[in-house]
């Protein structure tokens, strides 16, 4: 069984003019630690089969299953309570709170666990050391780089250990060399287990990657799979 399992998912818009078809009917399966890059121009559908992937974005019809849970079937609330406990999601804004330290960011998602602050508290640092920013916990944003800003970004998506990390260009604001080194610790996560889900423009990311689909007016173009990335 598929940890994820996408079934003729369809979304359309009301454009104005009638109705705008974003996905046409997109299958697609994810295994359980697998590190897929989905990729194709301006408007293809990727976001959004992102958006639906994660819960976030109802599909017009199809059904989205993960861990077996069919995600649409959930009422609103528990959608959100699923988010929480499977998901975690990286920006390419980074969507940090700016009167907030790093290490407060990253225990937001925790303000709803019944953990104790102590606790919350430890679980922040654990992962701002693993994303090598230990010796920045009282930082505010603007008092980080661009990069750092996205480690604490991804910190804060990993920190409740969800089964499923998706990244929606989280390079894309960012210059090649820091790119290329959260693409290196997104690569490290999925070595020890996290399965993940990327948007991106940027081919060089295929090199980090398992697989790779190829998005085309929301239709599912190609698959490449490479056993350990691209050299």
């Amino acid at each position: 069984m598929s940890l994820i399992d996408v079934q003729e998912v369809v979304k359309a818009y009301d454009g104005g003019d009638g109705l705008v078809t974003a996905l046409g009917g997109v299958n697609l399966q994810v295994e359980e630690g697998e590190f897929l890059a989905m990729l194709g121009p301006s408007g293809s559908g990727k976001s959004t089969l992102l958006s639906i992937f994660g819960g976030i974005n109802p599909p017009t019809s199809g059904r989205v299953l993960i861990d077996d849970i069919d995600v649409y079937q959930l009422s609103a609330e528990q959608r959100a309570d699923f988010r929480s406990e499977y998901l975690g999601f990286v920006f390419q804004q980074f969507q940090l709170i700016p009167y907030l330290t790093a290490i407060e960011n990253v225990m937001l998602p925790l303000a709803i666990t019944d953990r104790s602050n102590r606790e919350q508290r430890e679980m922040a640092k654990g992962v701002l050391e693993k994303v090598g920013l230990g010796n920045k916990l009282d930082r505010l944003p603007n008092q980080l780089s661009g990069g750092e800003q996205e480690r604490v970004a991804i910190a804060r998506a990993i920190v409740n250990r969800p089964p499923i990390l998706f990244a929606d260009e989280p390079t894309g604001a960012l210059d090649t060399k820091t790119g290329e080194e959260i693409m290196d610790l997104f690569k490290a996560l999925n070595k020890e287990g996290q399965t993940i889900i990327m948007v991106t423009h940027n081919l060089e990311a295929l090199k980090h990657v398992g697989r790779a689909i190829f998005i085309r007016d929301g239709l599912l173009e190609k698959t490449e799979s490479f056993n350990e990335g691209v050299s």
